[in-house]
């Protein structure tokens, strides 16, 4: 059984960082995260999830000592406040690819051919 983590999304509204954020927390973890623009679909579906950050930008006051991991987004500058906050108290911080590669390194992978995937037509 996974332990349940406190974890933080920097630029949480991404296409991809989203979905891993929504998915987490119906896994159980406690997600936060912010993001200095959130647009469709991903605004909504943050919202409707309980994760949509109540207002944008960075904001170092939502990184703290309880935080288990960062995960960072792409545009998401060395600068960033809430970077620098993680870095000061010595947090987790990985990127996405870092944290799927973290999860499913010990998981069996299947991969289907692009050509098997598609279903095929009849004559």
């Amino acid at each position: 059984m996974e332990k349940k983590q406190k974890i933080h999304f920097i630029a949480i509204g991404g296409s991809v960082m989203h979905n891993l954020a929504i998915a987490l927390k119906q896994n159980g973890h406690q997600v936060t995260g912010s993001d200095d623009e959130i647009f469709e679909p991903s605004r909504s579906l943050l919202q409707a999830n309980g994760l949509l950050p109540d207002k944008e930008g960075w904001h170092p006051e939502r990184i703290d000592s309880t935080v288990e991991i960062v995960i960072l987004g792409m545009h998401a500058k060395k600068d960033n406040p809430e970077l620098i906050k993680a870095q000061q108290l010595d947090l987790k911080i990985v990127s996405f690819p870092e944290y799927i590669y973290e999860h499913s390194k010990d998981k069996q992978r299947i991969v289907i051919p692009e050509a098997m995937a598609r279903p095929r037509s009849r004559p």
